[in-house]
């Protein structure tokens, strides 16, 4: 199994300093940590964001607003309810309540909300920055064949309330649907690095989830 990637609060302090502001209150910290270690969570935790931080840093040059891809990053599944169907948009409004307070600007603001909102992966990304951050996102889906099914096995826990039959059949459309994009990453870096091995990864899924549905 993969070395677990773990956040720290140095980690929350340079997300501040990349913004050029003074860090928010630390009850928004604790509130954020709260959020991402409720125990209905699996694989939407801190250590998801720590994994996509990781990946930011290493395409850190390729971004325009890195500080406010960062910000979405730390962000972007801070609500998550399977049940509802605006867990970006709640996030996007959360993330903005923290960065009102501690003075970004309504421009920047307006840039990491629309970030979180890509992550949606309803639409395409609305610009070059967003591409980045729905295929940091994506990661996952290019995972060595134990990581992805290791995550597969998060991803039913959090919807451990959808009966197993249900769950196999609506599941495995939704991989389909990435499956079927021309390409399930936006940019070509991500593309070379992992765009076989997702596919590999999901008609493996898929195939699994449909025969025991």
């Amino acid at each position: 199994m993969a070395q677990m990637v773990t956040i720290t609060p140095a980690d929350w302090q340079r997300l501040w300093q990349a913004l050029q502001v003074a860090p928010p209150e630390e009850r928004y910290f604790v509130a954020l940590q709260e959020y991402y270690t409720a125990p209905e969570r699996a694989y939407h935790t801190l250590t998801h964001i720590a994994e996509c931080l990781a990946h930011l840093a290493a395409v850190t040059p390729l971004a325009e607003h890195a500080a406010a891809l960062q910000a979405a990053i730390w962000f972007h599944d801070v609500i998550y309810d399977p049940r509802r169907h605006d867990n970006e948009a709640a996030s996007a409004a959360w993330a903005a309540t923290v960065l009102q307070s501690v003075g970004v600007s309504t421009a920047t603001i307006g840039t990491i909300q629309q970030f979180i909102e890509d992550t949606a992966h309803r639409h395409p990304p609305r610009s070059p920055d967003g591409a980045l951050l729905v295929d940091i996102d994506l990661t996952i889906l290019g995972a060595p064949s134990n990581r992805f099914a290791q995550y597969e096995t998060q991803i039913r826990h959090e919807y451990a309330w959808v009966p197993w039959p249900t769950y196999c059949q609506r599941r495995a459309d939704l991989l389909q649907q990435f499956l079927e994009r021309p390409t399930i990453y936006q940019t070509a870096l991500f593309q070379d690095r992992f765009e076989d091995q997702a596919r590999r990864n999901l008609k493996r899924s898929i195939h699994r989830l449909y025969r025991e549905a």
